[in-house]
């Protein structure tokens, strides 16, 4: 008995690591030589490929591939068919393998629906990108940011909340209390 729910319909192949209580649902793949923390949820139609490594508590929705190269911490949320890219530029007629680019996703990270990750550039830890964003370069821990290219607009607290910064550059997160500091153009949670 396994201690993890794969539906019937999902695809699960040997030589992956999956955690406790972790969901994988309808028509979704898992490949070999992956690992997928406790209490995962992977939605719909998901493509884990090889070396891929997710955290605790990740939760992918319907419709995302996460291709080799990809690592997320603890407690990323990928949102509806959003992409991860691992070549700069393919052609079906090369065979780019070993130029595969490394993408890291740091804890708490939420990337939007129909977002758009180039590869190569590592989210922050609690970075929040917005639904239809093309990230084209590196985001800092707590960045708000939206668009195409992404740009910043703000910050975002660990609760999702957007951080108002006074003159001292400190905000408080209004939902969760917590105190932020914003210094040299970072934020670190007090």
């Amino acid at each position: 008995m396994s201690d993890f729910f794969a539906h019937e319909t999902a695809v699960v192949d040997e030589g992956c690591e999956i955690g406790r209580g972790t969901k994988i649902w309808h028509f979704s793949h898992i490949m070999p030589g992956c690992i997928l923390g406790e209490n995962c949820n992977i939605g719909q139609n998901v493509v884990v490929s090889p070396k891929v490594i997710l955290g605790k508590n990740v939760k992918v929705q319907n419709n995302v591939s996460i291709y080799e190269g990809v690592t997320c911490d603890d407690d990323v949320f990928l949102g509806p068919s959003m992409v991860f890219t691992n070549v700069i530029n393919p052609r079906s007629a090369v065979n780019r393998k070993n130029e595969y680019l490394k993408t890291h996703v740091g804890q708490g990270a939420s990337i939007g629906a129909n977002a758009t990750i180039v590869c190569g550039h590592n989210i922050g830890k609690y970075a929040f990108i917005g639904a239809g964003a093309v990230v084209t370069k590196e985001i800092p821990d707590y960045a708000l940011v939206v668009g195409n290219p992404a740009r910043q607009l703000g910050w975002m607290s660990e609760f999702g909340e957007r951080l108002h910064f006074n003159e001292e550059g400190v905000a408080n997160c209004l939902e969760s209390g917590a105190t932020y500091k914003l210094e040299n153009d970072k934020v670190i949670k007090l």
